[in-house]
């Protein structure tokens, strides 16, 4: 029986699938709590998909295991199924004539009787559900997979590369959607290689690289970070050699511009501003921390400690 009280909804304890040749997912270790939402980032191949099917109960662990609401994934996919709403990243369609005709037999695999939502989600879409299922565009197809997957209204969402065709606007769409359904307190585990679409809708995010499991980062340190980055220009070689024998912690030199990028402490921001007065400064700019540069930068070290090793 699924534990719909359990705090931890989603637990992937050790879990490797092990395909050979270094590919596969090698020891991943990740908790999402009830009313989460938590991203999955990484490139095409790197292990998100998946990580995301052992979750579904869809392929069995070489190692470890997951487990959702309390229940293990493998040996109980058609339990946990009833309770999660699952975009899968390749979508096939079953041989149904129109979208219609699919939402409808969804409907009744999942015993829903209230179409009201379905509805909802079809016009904020803007999905022509009466089209053929297998003449429609990837995006119409998009459409359809994600209406089927929220019109049950379940607790969990679990989507794999959601936005995947969905042109610029329902991408905007969509994530508005998304950020409704964490509101009503729903758990989401919502993977994609768009650093954007995470920062804007996630609590937590994870990056996965080659399988492996690199960092989980809290979105709030990304967003209320304690120091920030200024580009400053100077006019002339003599104030910019001058500035950079100050004592402030220089991250990048562009000597043909005469351009330094510094990092400092926002409680020092104003002493920056105070000294700038006594230069001839071109521009100042600052440059925004982004979560996709985080993680480059969590990458590049990995990079270096294994180089060192």
């Amino acid at each position: 029986m699924i534990d719909k009280n359990s705090e931890d909804v989603i637990v992937i304890k050790n879990l490797t699938k092990d395909y050979g040749n270094g590919l596969g997912i090698f020891d991943i270790n990740l908790k999402i709590k009830k009313g989460e939402m938590v991203g999955f980032v990484g490139t095409n191949g790197s292990g998100k998909t998946t990580t995301i099917r052992n979750i579904m109960g869809y392929i069995k662990p070489t190692s470890g295991e997951v487990s959702v609401c309390g229940l293990e994934s493998w040996q109980n996919a058609s339990e946990i199924a009833k309770h999660i709403g699952y975009v899968p990243g390749e979508i096939a369609f079953p041989d149904l004539p129109t979208g219609t005709a699919f939402l409808k037999s969804q409907a009744e695999f999942l015993n829903l009787k209230d179409m009201s939502y379905a509805n909802k989600l079809i016009e904020k879409l803007q999905l022509d559900p009466k089209a053929n299922l297998k003449r429609m565009s990837k995006g119409m197809k998009q459409k359809t997979a994600l209406v089927a997957a929220l019109m049950n209204n379940a607790d969990i969402l679990i989507l794999d590369e959601p936005t995947t065709g969905l042109d610029p606007l329902m991408r905007v769409a969509f994530l508005d959607i998304i950020k409704e359904e964490h509101k009503k307190g729903k758990t989401i585990f919502m993977s994609s290689h768009l650093f954007e679409e995470m920062e804007k809708t996630c609590d937590r995010v994870a990056l996965i690289n080659d399988g492996h499991l690199v960092d989980v980062v809290d979105m709030n340190d990304i967003r209320n970070r304690s120091s920030r980055d200024f580009k400053i220009e100077f006019n002339n070689t003599e104030d910019f050699e001058k500035f950079k024998k100050m004592d402030f912690n220089i991250i990048r030199v562009q000597q043909q511009y005469n351009q330094v990028t510094i990092n400092i402490d926002n409680n020092q921001i104003n002493d920056l501003f105070k000294s700038l007065k006594n230069f001839k400064v071109k521009f100042i700019s600052e440059v925004k921390y982004s979560l996709e540069k985080y993680f480059k930068t969590v990458l590049n070290n990995q990079t270096k400690e294994v180089d060192n090793v």
